[in-house]
């Protein structure tokens, strides 16, 4: 999964944006330091949207001028699995009793930073 972002020199360096994820702002004083910095900004903010259990904004298509940040795939697992819990007003206990697991399991699949088997 990747997300488009928009660099853009700002005088001091680069100043990188996400239109999809207003709330990831950051700057780097070159353009690949900014890059860098870019998924970290990226990564706090979806952690946000995951404290808050809001539906995350799917990724946009690329436009001209945009570069792509891409997610971890664990990471970009648990947007999927958290965009369908809250469409269907699932929570982590009612998941859990679904899958039998318990709802521990879940928190900590839903949990950004928690490590998954699927990245390694």
């Amino acid at each position: 999964m990747f997300y488009p972002a928009k660099m853009e020199p700002d005088g001091k360096g680069w100043m990188v944006s996400f239109p999809d994820i207003p709330e990831a702002l950051t700057s780097g004083k070159s353009e690949k330091q900014a890059l860098e910095m870019a998924k970290n900004a990226l990564m706090t903010a979806l952690d946000f949207y995951f404290d808050e259990r809001t539906e995350i904004p799917e990724p946009s298509r690329m436009k001209r001028g945009q570069v792509p940040v891409e997610l971890p795939a664990g990471v970009a697992a648990k947007v999927l699995l958290l965009n369908e819990m809250v469409r269907q007003k699932i929570r982590p206990a009612e998941l859990a009793r679904r899958l039998g697991t318990t709802a521990q399991e879940i928190n900590r699949m839903t949990h950004l930073t928690h490590a998954t088997k699927i990245d390694g």
